[in-house]
């Protein structure tokens, strides 16, 4: 982790810190949650309440986290390595364990079932502080920025990223859901989350390499259905395939011979005697060494017809 990075987490440590002590106290920022609610901004304007629903669905951990995994995971195909789709993992965990402890061991009601005007609702039987919509938005759609491969898509992506959580974070707000401090906690949260990832990346590196490993003895212990049937013998040589995995022929017979010859006088596949019920096979470059003089065209005889070499360019015609 860079300087920067780690300046700006402790940063926001103390922040969120803050934040819990502010409304532990019943500070100015519970009388700021109680204005705001008291105000009631969908009522304000009602016209955008249709939109809004729908778009706080981009808080929604569920959904979003499909999105984004679809996405990082045709990127781990096209890149070949599972880091994308790790980090993710590794950030939606680190947001279910944070944010989930923080909302059951406060236990703050939300606006819509708060009991005392002015208490700060800490405590009781709720679980919406931090937001988790609010958390959510800033780790699901941050982490495309922190896996972004060169600078410009980084900067375009945090600008998404940004939006999307300042966006939600202030939907909430305007439903009536979650209380302000909630939604800058929730920021700060996510915040925490994006920012910590570099410190466990060695670990994303140590599961990446024990998943690829597994994977790779799996694909070599089930070996295809060609490879499985193929007979006895075949992709061998054919000179290996007759000497047999020790190297040497059977004792009997004039195969020792001819190994020994093979050897030592580099005798071609070809001039070995079959086996028993093995078909004999000729060498191209013997084909006519041997010959017969009978059989030998006698010298200045014109070869047949059908044994010519016919030029491409002349045209073809009858025999005269």
């Amino acid at each position: 982790m860079s300087g920067t990075r780690r300046a700006l987490f402790f940063t926001t440590l103390g922040l969120y810190a803050a934040i819990v002590a502010a409304v532990l106290t019943t500070s100015r920022l519970v009388r700021l949650d109680w204005r705001v609610m008291l105000f009631r901004p969908y009522k304000q304007w009602p016209e955008l309440h249709a939109f809004l629903d729908y778009f706080v669905v981009l808080g929604q951990r569920g959904p979003t986290a499909v999105l984004v995994a679809a996405w990082l995971g045709w990127r781990s195909w096209r890149q070949r390595t599972l880091r994308p789709l790790l980090a993710l993992g590794a950030s939606l965990l680190l947001l279910n364990v944070t944010v989930g402890a923080a909302k059951l061991g406060m236990g703050r009601e939300g606006p819509h079932y708060a009991n005392r005007i002015g208490a700060n609702e800490m405590f009781l039987t709720g679980d919406i502080f931090p937001s988790g919509h609010t958390a959510n938005a800033v780790v699901t759609w941050g982490i495309l920025a922190y896996l972004a491969t060169t600078p410009r898509a980084r900067r375009r992506l945090s600008v998404v990223a940004a939006v999307f959580a300042l966006g939600v974070g202030t939907t909430t707000v305007y439903i009536g859901t979650h209380w302000v401090s909630d939604v800058l906690l929730g920021w700060a949260s996510g915040l925490l989350i994006l920012l910590a990832l570099p410190w466990f990346e060695p670990l994303i590196a140590r599961v990446e390499a024990y998943l690829l490993s597994h994977w790779y003895r799996f694909r070599e212990g089930v070996a295809p259905l060609s490879a499985r049937l193929r007979p006895a013998g075949a992709g061998i040589p054919p000179v290996a395939a007759r000497l047999g995995a020790g190297g040497a022929y059977p004792a009997s017979g004039p195969e020792p011979a001819l190994a020994e010859a093979l050897l030592t006088e580099a005798v071609l596949p070809a001039d070995l005697p079959p086996r028993a019920g093995e078909p004999r096979t000729h060498h191209p470059a013997h084909a006519r060494q041997h010959a017969a003089r009978s059989e030998r065209s006698p010298a200045g005889s014109r070869r047949p017809y059908g044994e010519r070499t016919v030029s491409r360019t002349a045209p073809m015609g009858p025999r005269k």
